[in-house]
């Protein structure tokens, strides 16, 4: 009797597991696949699989998803977004918005963003929506001008008053980080930011405030995100232990958006 038991347990063991719900979901790896692994457990319980994959580039994992290598995405705010479909011809939508991560500008050379000298180097990522951001917030911060009609895909060409020269230097976002000690000024997504060690609370000379609209989603697409398995992350993402694990984890770096 025991070995027939014993051998049922096994059965069902083998068919819950094969029942299982899986999704496959790209990240970069602060703070997003930290995010989600932090959800695993909550999601085995609702007998879904998480797999994490972390990425370091922002264009892979929307390709990935898009070509149904992937099933999501957790990386990006709208307008990136919204650019990226516009560009490539993919129609990737949004499923629940988790987190804002406040843009900001960093320094080795300079400890305050009046201290920057005629003629410096500012670098800021060469995307077309996150470039506009550091562009709005170099304005903000009183560095620049911009057109009226700059709006938050605004470019180096859309700047109409730049009292102190500065050198606008587009690069990678994901290589911000590792120039900081070549020029004056680079302003960097938060999600760089803390890889490089670098907390935006404290070390941001300058910092976009708690009403950003840059909220950060998960990603899939219109065949896959009302699936039950992706349903149940979303629910995941918007509980009380996830928005706990924000606040205490990242301390203001990263703010819940929910």
């Amino acid at each position: 009797m025991k070995k027939l038991l014993a051998a049922f347990a096994a059965v069902a063991a083998i068919t819950t597991a094969q029942a299982a719900e899986t999704l496959d979901v790209a990240a970069t790896p602060v703070p997003h696949a930290e995010i989600l692994e932090f959800v695993k457990p909550m999601l085995a319980k609702e007998g879904v699989e998480l797999n994490v994959r972390v990425f370091t580039d922002y264009v892979q994992p929307n390709l990935q998803v898009a070509q149904k290598k992937l099933d999501a995405n957790f990386f990006q705010h709208k307008p990136y977004l919204d650019e990226f479909n516009g560009s490539r011809k993919t129609d990737l939508v949004t499923v629940v918005g988790v987190h804002v991560e406040p843009f900001g500008g960093y320094s080795k050379k300079i400890k305050a963003i009046a201290d920057l000298s005629e003629g410096a180097q500012v670098a800021i990522p060469n995307d077309a929506t996150n470039g506009g951001r550091a562009l709005l917030l170099l304005e903000k911060a009183g560095v620049i001008k911009l057109k009226p009609d700059a709006g938050i895909t605004a470019t180096p060409r859309d700047i109409a008053e730049n009292p102190k020269n500065i050198r606008i230097r587009e690069l990678e976002a994901a290589t911000l980080p590792r120039v900081l000690g070549q020029v004056d000024l680079a302003l960097i997504n938060t999600n760089y930011a803390l890889e490089a060690g670098l907390n935006p609370a404290e070390d941001a000379l300058v910092i976009e405030g708690s009403e950003s609209p840059y909220v950060n989603f998960i990603v899939a697409r219109p065949d896959n995100k009302d699936s039950d398995a992706m349903q149940k992350l979303a629910k995941a993402l918007h509980s009380a232990e996830v928005k706990q694990f924000i606040q205490e984890k990242y301390k203001g770096a990263v703010v819940p958006a929910f």
